[in-house]
């Protein structure tokens, strides 16, 4: 059952222009949660959170899979989130926040435009006072990337 509701779900999700990222259900104060997580590379709003809502409990209500009254919490991974480095093309022109496993000029943290990207490297502009700079970061010394909001 809960492979093909997984399945249903996903094929929804998918087809709104989204990914699932994770389902799951759990019970909170007596309450069945059915939670999903969306994500795409366009950021996702308000808007976004509430179209697929209203999508999914159409689909939910079609196919009745809990036989006990649930919620449905739909989210995303949010405005920071992790990033795959497998996939970092797809975030060219955002900015990003990278921590490195060994440093490079005596930094550990780098924040700034992914410029480019390529199989082993990725190029980073950053702002040091009133000074664009630019590092080449190896993939393999990254230790965790995500996006991240620029002040």
């Amino acid at each position: 059952m809960k492979m093909e509701l997984e399945n249903q779900i996903r094929a929804k999700v998918e087809s709104l222009g989204y990914e699932l990222v994770s389902l799951s259900t759990k019970v909170e104060k007596g309450d069945k949660i059915l939670s999903v997580v969306i994500d795409r590379v366009e950021p996702i709003d308000m808007n976004s959170i509430v179209e697929v809502s209203r999508e999914l409990n159409a689909l939910l209500d079609e196919i009745n899979p809990f036989e006990d009254a649930y919620t449905l919490d739909v989210s995303s991974l949010g405005a920071e989130k992790p990033l795959n480095k497998d996939k970092l093309e797809e975030y060219v022109g955002r900015y990003i926040h990278v921590h490195l496993i060994n440093p490079i000029q005596g930094e550990n943290i780098y924040e700034g435009d992914l410029v480019h990207v390529d199989s082993e490297n990725i190029t980073l502009s950053y702002r040091v006072k009133t000074r664009v700079k630019t590092v080449d970061i190896t993939k393999a010394n990254i230790s965790k990337i995500r996006l991240a909001i620029k002040f």
